[in-house]
C-alpha cells in the first residue's frame, strides 16, 4: 500500500501498484514495484506503515475508522478505537431485537451438532419405519453430541464480555484444545 503526500498531508491512498499522474508527468503502476523507496519518496509517493495497535478481532469487534497520517517521512495507516459487539440480544423501543454474539454463537453450535447427527439420521429413520434398533454406539454417541452442544450453549450463555466469548475459542497450543471444548467424534 502507497499514499501520495503533498504539502506533508496524505492526499491519495494506492491499495494495488497504479499508473498515476503527478504535475506534468505521467508514470506506469510497475514503479510502486521496481523503484527504490529513495525514488519513490522524490516524488512523493510513500509506502505505508500500518498500526493495528487498535485493531481487534472483526468477529467480536466493530473496528473503528481508518486514517492516514504522514509524520517524519513515515505514512502510517491507524484505527480509531474499537467497539465490542453486544453479546446479549438487543431490543430497541420500537420491539426490534438485534440478536447479541451469543444467540450467533449458540445457533452455529446447534448447526454444528444438526449437521453430525445428520449422518446418522437414517438409523432413527429406519427403527422409526420398521422397527430395526439402533446401535447402542450410535444411540450413544448421538446422546453425546446433543448433550455436548447443550454443554457448549451453556458455557456461551455464561460470558460475561467479548473477550471472554473470543477466549472460550482460543486453542492452547500444546494440548490443542479450546475452553470450549470439541464436539465428539463417532467410534472414539
Amino acid at each position: 500500500m502507497w499514499a501520495l503526500v503533498e504539502n506533508n498531508n496524505v492526499v491519495k491512498v494506492f491499495t494495488r501498484p497504479t499508473a498515476l499522474t503527478i504535475g506534468d508527468n505521467q508514470y506506469p503502476s510497475n514503479i510502486m514495484s521496481v523503484w527504490s523507496s529513495e525514488e519513490l519518496e522524490a516524488i512523493g509517493i510513500y509506502e505505508v506503515t500500518i498500526d493495528d495497535s487498535n485493531r481487534k478481532d472483526e468477529r467480536y469487534y466493530i473496528n473503528g475508522q481508518e486514517s492516514f497520517t504522514f509524520a517524519d517521512g513515515v505514512v502510517t495507516k491507524s484505527f480509531s478505537t474499537a467497539i465490542a459487539k453486544e453479546v446479549d440480544d438487543v431490543t430497541d423501543d420500537e420491539g426490534n431485537t438485534t440478536q447479541g454474539l451469543k444467540t450467533t454463537h449458540k445457533a452455529i453450535i446447534n448447526a454444528q451438532a444438526g449437521s453430525l447427527l445428520q449422518g446418522t439420521d437414517w438409523y432413527i429413520i429406519r427403527e422409526a419405519d420398521g422397527g430395526t434398533a439402533v446401535p447402542a454406539n450410535i444411540s450413544t454417541w448421538r446422546a453425546s453430541v446433543r448433550s455436548k452442544a447443550n454443554e457448549m450453549c451453556n458455557t456461551i450463555d455464561g460470558v460475561a464480555d467479548v473477550d471472554a466469548l473470543a477466549a472460550l475459542y482460543e486453542y492452547d497450543i500444546e494440548t490443542h484444545t479450546r475452553p470450549l471444548g470439541e464436539f465428539p467424534k463417532l467410534g472414539e
